[in-house]
C-alpha cells in the first residue's frame, strides 16, 4: 500500500539504497543558446520590419515584435518546465518516489517494494510509452517527461533492482 506524504516526511535512512535515480527532462537548449536563438529571430524579423516601415506600413513592425515576444515567452515556459524532476529511491523494504514540480512543489509517494509491480506500456512498434508503479492504491506514472528510449532504459534497470529487492 502506498502512502503519500509531504516533502518534510521523507524517510531518512542510514543504509545505502539498492537503487537511486534522478529523472529529469531533456535540456537541449541552454541559456546561451536561447539568447542566440531569440537574437537571430529578432534580427530576421527586423529586416522585413524595416522594409514595411519604410513603405509606411509601420503597424506591421509591432506585429513582428509580438512574434519575437511570443517566441521568447514560449522558450521561457519550456525552460521552466525542465526544472521539474523525479527521484526514485529503493531500499529493501521501502520504495520512494519524490516528484518536484517546475515551481518547486514536492510530493513524496512511498511504496512497499514487495507489493508493487512495475508496468511498462508499449505501442504497436514496441516503443515504451509509459512506466507505472502499480499497488493496491492504483497506478503511479514515472518519468512521463522522458523520451521512449529513456523510459525503456530506465524500466530495464529499475525492474532488475525491484526484483532484487523482493528476494
Amino acid at each position: 500500500m502506498s502512502r503519500r506524504s509531504d516533502a518534510n516526511m521523507i524517510t531518512k535512512t542510514q543504509a545505502d539504497p539498492l537503487f537511486a535515480a534522478k529523472l529529469t527532462p531533456h535540456r537541449s537548449l541552454g541559456r546561451r543558446g536561447r539568447v542566440i536563438l531569440i537574437g537571430s529571430v529578432a534580427a530576421m524579423a527586423a529586416i522585413p520590419g524595416l522594409v514595411f516601415y519604410s513603405l509606411g506600413a509601420w503597424p506591421i513592425v509591432g506585429f513582428m515584435g509580438l512574434d519575437v515576444a511570443a517566441m521568447w515567452f514560449a522558450l521561457r515556459w519550456s525552460t521552466r518546465e525542465t526544472k521539474r524532476f523525479e527521484e526514485v529511491t529503493l531500499w529493501p523494504h521501502r520504495l520512494e518516489v519524490r516528484a518536484v514540480s517546475a515551481g518547486g512543489k514536492q510530493q513524496v509517494t512511498a511504496f512497499d517494494p514487495h507489493a508493487t509491480r512495475l508496468i511498462v506500456d508499449r505501442d504497436y512498434d514496441e516503443k515504451t510509452t509509459a512506466i507505472y508503479l502499480r499497488d493496491t492504491a492504483g497506478d503511479h506514472e514515472l518519468g512521463s517527461f522522458l523520451a521512449a528510449s529513456e523510459k525503456a532504459s530506465f524500466a530495464r534497470v529499475f525492474g532488475t533492482a525491484l526484483r532484487k529487492a523482493r528476494h
